[in-house]
């Protein structure tokens, strides 16, 4: 195992809506301490000495990004959504591709409303998966009691939670292997909820690297409430 932190780029797809927030802008946008949710999520990458560039996926019509102050930061180049998560994050890894970037480099997938990640996390995600020959993703296991539910909502067993973890961002692989298996997985017309499941319909096993309980997702009004209330994030 390498003592020295490999260099990466990262990538942010942030052209979705957040309907389930209910809010007047996309969740992303919406802000926490002072600043935006999109914001938290980005700094954590660009405060990293190791970091080579960053791109983010954003609607064309966005008319939120050039607002914030760091759109006009050189080492974030911004590239056209897609229609699903899968499709951002390709457009930014043929973007990479275009200016230069190389086969075997680390990309680092990040949710654009997952703005708590800490860099002692990001820090034990780089150097655990620095010599894999894989890559891997944050994770936590399973702490509540599981169901299996029926299409009538009545239990038809409890899940061994042992074997259940769930997946975080970020999400660390080489930039030809996402980018073939995002492509491939695409054409295929195979369901992918995250970048790690692409690695895996492409016969790969990617590693779990168990990070904080807290590096959540915003999804719903309770979530950004529960951040705000941690003292890092009051305004």
């Amino acid at each position: 195992m390498t003592s020295v932190l490999p260099a990466f780029w990262a990538v942010i797809p942030a052209a979705g809506v957040g309907a389930r927030m209910a809010a007047d802008r996309p969740k992303q946008y919406l802000q926490l301490g002072g600043l935006t949710i999109l914001e938290h999520s980005l700094n954590c990458f660009l405060d990293h000495p190791q970091l080579k560039g960053l791109v983010i996926s954003l609607a064309v019509d966005d008319p939120y990004w050039p607002t914030l102050a760091c759109s006009a930061d050189s080492r974030i180049q911004r590239v056209a959504g897609g229609r699903e998560r899968a499709d951002s994050v390709l457009n930014a890894l043929l973007h990479l591709h275009a200016q230069g970037a190389h086969d075997d480099d680390w990309v680092l997938v990040h949710d654009a409303a997952r703005p708590n990640l800490s860099r002692g996390d990001l820090d034990t995600l780089l150097y655990e998966l620095a010599d894999d020959p894989v890559g891997g993703l944050l994770a936590v296991p399973a702490r509540d009691t599981l169901k299996r539910a029926d299409s009538n909502g009545r239990v038809t067993e409890t899940v061994d939670r042992s074997l259940i973890w769930q997946a975080y961002t970020p999400q660390m692989f080489r930039l030809g292997a996402l980018h073939r298996a995002l492509a491939d997985s695409l054409v295929s017309d195979v369901s992918i909820t995250d970048e790690a499941s692409a690695i895996e319909w492409a016969g790969q096993s990617p590693r779990l690297i168990e990070g904080r309980s807290d590096n959540i997702k915003v999804t719903r009004p309770e979530d950004l409430e529960w951040l705000r209330q941690r003292r890092d994030f009051k305004g």
